[in-house]
């Protein structure tokens, strides 16, 4: 065997790769990232109830500046 045949087969062993193990990776980064995004979006959850007291409050002081208007209400 000639150098140039070894090369020749250790260039072809070098292209087979597994391409399976190197996506795993970013099926990693995509469930890191969706599982942030629900815990930014969970976060949220009951935040009008938290001011319940403020909301109340302003609608006290504001009743005679509501308007009733819109379909004949």
């Amino acid at each position: 065997m000639t150098a140039a045949t070894l090369i020749a087969f250790a260039a072809e062993e070098a292209e087979h790769h597994n391409v399976a193990l190197e996506t795993v990776g970013y099926g990693i980064i995509a469930i890191v990232v969706f599982l942030a995004l629900a815990f930014v979006t969970l976060s949220y959850r009951n935040v009008a109830n938290r001011h319940a007291h403020k909301a109340e409050a302003y609608a006290r002081a504001h009743a005679n500046d509501v308007q009733q208007t819109g379909h004949g209400h």
